[in-house]
């Protein structure tokens, strides 16, 4: 009689237990910390289940995955938010980083980046950057512009030499691209031999005088400038 006594309470307790176990495989600090933002984990797979705003990273070693929940995707890797779960999806195989599987930010070695994708070779009418790895609209370049004034400090008037500056601007083949590209100039020495106002005439020598305009004077017949004597 004591012995399926025994062996009823055995699993009365057993049944108890059971909550106790599914909780500790749930959310907590376990595994050296492997399971925080975890709501379901386990000590086999890691996470399964993480909380919300984050994202459930499954990192594969062979045959065996094992998870992680993260704020933030790795490199190679973008966020998709769904309903149920927010998982980290792989990028394409010449992505170093991206935005989403279609398109691109970074490319790996080897691969250029255009508009979004990674190519080997960029397409005609674009020039291979190699510092960034992108493939850039080959600029377009406008006629020379008008020369601008001939200016000196900052003065279009006086007597000296200034310089005078025109201007020719380059616009992308692609007007899609937001870049811009460089503005070219070019300047050149110009005499400036213009009065400014206020101030004495340039090309008058110093310590000449102005000369003023003589009155006209009644000359007799002589023309020597004589006032002409009285008749007697």
């Amino acid at each position: 009689m004591r012995a399926p006594l025994c062996l009823l309470l055995l699993v009365a307790h057993a049944v108890d237990m059971l909550p106790l176990n599914r909780r500790k495989k749930q959310a907590g600090t376990g595994l050296g910390g492997n399971c925080t933002g975890c709501v379901i984990c386990s000590e086999e797979n890691g996470c399964s289940t993480c909380q919300q705003r984050l994202f459930l990273f499954i990192r594969r070693e062979g045959i065996r995955q094992y998870g992680k929940c993260v704020h933030d995707c790795p490199p190679g890797y973008f966020g998709v938010r769904g309903q149920e779960i927010n998982r980290c999806k792989k990028c394409g195989a010449t992505c170093e980083s991206c935005f989403s599987q279609d398109f691109c930010i970074q490319c790996k070695r080897r691969f250029y980046l255009y508009k979004g994708k990674c190519l080997p070779t960029c397409p005609p009418g674009t020039a291979a950057q190699q510092s960034t790895r992108e493939c850039q609209e080959e600029c377009e370049l406008s006629p020379w512009g008008s020369w601008s004034p001939c200016t000196h400090n900052g003065k279009t008037c006086g007597s000296a030499w200034g310089l005078e500056t025109r201007v020719r601007e380059t616009g992308r083949a692609g007007r899609e691209e937001a870049a811009t590209c460089q503005v070219l100039s070019e300047s050149r020495k110009c005499p400036i031999r213009r009065p400014c106002p206020g101030e004495r005439n340039p090309n008058r020598k110093k310590g000449q005088r102005e000369r003023r305009p003589r009155k006209d004077r009644k000359l007799d017949g002589r023309g020597d400038g004589r006032p002409r004597p009285a008749p007697t």
